[in-house]
């Protein structure tokens, strides 16, 4: 990442005042390690890259579970907040035919076409199986393999029918 000192970073080609009011020069990156470590530069490694929607940090994973703290306020887990994002999938996934039974409700004669109640069907499907391989993952690991497409398909927190 970068040299810091004094817990500020400190930009190559570019002066610098050291908190004893000396003046390092722009070329300071010419300097030894030694050197730099007797100025009190301290070389600071960019982060470990991670996964933000299975990690708080590099070595810190999500809950998979909700969490409640000792004033019982519930942190959703991640199985949680994407049992969420399935039911919310399935319900934009059916609200374009969701005219088609309302009809069939209010009008004796409209019968919901073949096609469109089997898509409604295959939905309300996909979305209880998706919702049960959430729930079916025992830790971390099974359910980030959730997210992994084969070649020929698609990932199985996203397998969804085609549209009508």
């Amino acid at each position: 990442m970068a040299y810091t000192y004094n817990g500020k970073i400190i930009r190559a080609g570019r002066a610098w005042t050291g908190i004893d009011g000396v003046q390092h020069p722009r070329n300071w990156m010419i300097w030894s390690d030694a050197e730099k470590t007797a100025r009190g530069l301290v070389w600071e490694d960019d982060p470990a890259p991670f996964d933000n929607r299975f990690y708080w940090a590099a070595d810190l994973p999500r809950a998979l579970d909700d969490v409640t703290d000792e004033d019982g306020n519930v942190t959703l887990g991640l199985k949680s907040q994407y049992k969420a994002q399935t039911k919310t999938t399935a319900a934009s996934l059916l609200a374009p035919t969701d005219w088609h039974v309302v009809k069939a409700t209010e009008v004796a004669a409209y019968s919901v076409p073949a096609n469109i109640s089997q898509y409604r069907t295959d939905v309300r499907a996909a979305s209880n199986t998706i919702e049960a391989a959430i729930d079916g993952a025992a830790d971390l690991d099974a359910f980030i393999a959730l997210f992994d497409a084969p070649e020929d398909g698609n990932a199985p927190i996203n397998d969804w029918p085609e549209e009508v």
